[in-house]
This record gives structure tokens, C-alpha cells and sequence, in this order.
């Protein structure tokens, strides 16, 4: 019997499907405070990162105001959030895709009445929203360093707000896709280290592509990594939104169609190479 036979079946009502999905993403936040020392440890990390992240591009600009066209307030309020929003972004839970590979227990997650596609989405936002007190304690150490200015104007807030959200679908449909790799590898991990890595460079989250040679730019722009973070956070200091902010969030939302589209098909893909009970 295969999986494509076994989601046939009846599916529950909507209310309760989204129950479900809502326990799931609960639980894990649960989960992520499972380990209170790993807890702290993030908490820890994300202020300290914030200082350090302050000192290296306030050291970067010294007594210069203006770098390549960019204020030096912008540049570290960027660098700041960049590295907020990166926190909430890179947590994984696709990895245990894995060992529910390995030992078979996938085949129960195909089997249930509701996918498994809004289930790990679901998983993967409960892991992101743990990460919110040890982004918010950052974001308060920043605004008491005076590293994090206030958006460019009141409609860049509106417009980062839904930019921001538009980049964490992107980010955590991108993770999905990556994530489906396991069943065609047995392996995960080592797709996530590249990933996550090539991530955080071409998101922006790590070096504003403003500073990055232009060619660089180009190819990074074209890419969906840079509406995760470059594009909402270059909204928040945009003193000036307009046409280019609606056209920006407008690529934002295609992207979004697009990765629904191509992680529909890779799942689709991904349960036909499996074989319940060796049918």
C-alpha cells in the first residue's frame, strides 16, 4: 500500500485540523525550554550578540557618518535586527525529519488524517516563536545602547510588518524544501550547515548587500534568501516608502507563491519514493 493511497482517506474538520496544528506548534515551544541551560544559553548569546554587533560597525564606520551612501545609524540599526531576525529565522526542526525516517515513523505522519506539510510548519513557528524572548531581551539591550533607531517613517513600520512576516514564510518554506531532502539522502544535517550558512550570507542577515560588490548584489537580489531579511529591513530605515516599498513586498508575496508551488510538488514527490510496510 502506498502513501498516495493511505491520504485518500477522510479528513477531519477544519476546526479540528486546526486545533491540531495549533497543539502542534504549542508543543513545540514547549519543547524548546525543555533544556533550561540551552534556554539561558540562547538568551545569553542573543544579548551578547547584540553588543558585539554594535561595537564591530560602530569600530567599522569610526568617525565617518556615511559609508557607500548609508548612515551609520542605519547600518548598525540593520545590523542590529539583522541579527535578531536571524535568531528567530535559523532555528531547524526539520532535521528530525530525519530519525523519523530512519525508523520508519514517518509512515504514521502520512498516514493521519491531517498533513503532514501543516504539522511541521506548524513545529518549525513554535520553534521560531521560542526564540522570542531571547530576541526581545536583545531588543531591548539595543534600544538601550541607542543601536536601534526608529523605522524610517510610520507607513515603514506598517510595510516592515508585513514584510517581515512575508520573509518568515519565505524562510520557513525555504527550510521546508530543505528539509524534504531526507528522503531522498537519509541526511539532513549536512544540507542544513550549507544551507543555513549560504542562508544567512545571501539573506543579508550578516553583511547588507549595500556593501556587497555589485555584481554580487545582483545575483543575491534575484534570489528569494534576500526578501527574508535585506528587504524588510531595508524598508524599517527607509525614510522615503513608495512605489519601490509596494514593489518590493509585491516580489516578497510571489516568492511566497512560488515556494508553496515548489514545496507542494517536492512533497508530492518525496511521499511517492516512500513505501508503507514494504507494499
Amino acid at each position: 500500500m502506498t502513501s498516495t493511497a493511505v491520504m485518500s482517506g477522510q479528513k477531519l474538520p477544519f476546526g479540528q485540523m486546526l486545533a491540531a496544528v495549533l497543539a502542534s506548534g504549542v508543543q513545540a515551544v514547549r519543547g524548546q525550554f525543555v533544556f533550561r541551560t540551552a534556554t539561558w544559553a540562547g538568551v545569553l548569546g542573543a544579548s551578547l550578540q547584540v553588543v558585539l554587533v554594535f561595537l564591530v560597525w560602530s569600530a567599522v564606520y569610526g568617525a565617518r557618518s556615511e559609508v557607500s551612501g548609508i548612515q551609520q545609524h542605519d547600518a548598525i540599526t540593520y545590523a542590529v535586527l539583522g541579527a535578531l531576525v536571524a535568531i528567530l529565522f535559523q532555528p531547524f526542526v526539520y532535521d528530525t525529519m530525519y530519525g523519523r525516517l530512519r525508523t520508519g515513523a514517518i509512515a504514521f505522519d502520512v498516514m493521519r488524517p491531517i498533513s503532514a506539510v501543516p504539522m511541521t510548519l506548524a513545529q518549525q513557528a513554535g520553534a521560531a516563536a521560542a526564540q522570542l524572548p531571547a530576541a526581545g531581551l536583545g531588543l531591548v539591550i539595543g534600544l538601550l545602547l541607542g543601536a536601534i533607531q526608529p523605522p524610517g517613517s510610520a507607513i515603514s513600520a506598517i510595510a516592515f510588518t508585513v514584510s517581515i512576516v512575508l520573509g518568515f514564510a519565505i524562510a520557513q518554506l525555504l527550510n521546508f524544501v530543505v528539509g524534504l531532502a531526507g528522503f531522498w539522502t537519509l541526511e539532513v544535517s549536512g544540507a542544513f550547515h550549507v544551507y543555513g550558512m549560504f542562508a544567512q550570507f545571501s539573506s543579508g542577515a550578516l553583511i547588507p548587500l549595500w556593501f556587497m560588490p555589485g555584481w554580487l548584489t545582483d545575483v543575491l537580489t534575484a534570489l528569494p534568501f534576500s526578501s527574508q531579511v535585506f528587504v524588510p529591513l531595508s524598508i524599517y530605515i527607509d525614510q522615503s516608502p513608495g512605489k519601490h516599498t509596494l514593489t518590493a513586498i509585491g516580489i516578497q508575496l510571489i516568492w511566497v507563491l512560488v515556494l508553496i508551488v515548489l514545496a507542494a510538488m517536492v512533497w508530492k514527490r518525496a511521499i511517492r519514493r516512500m513505501v508503507i510496510f514494504g507494499g
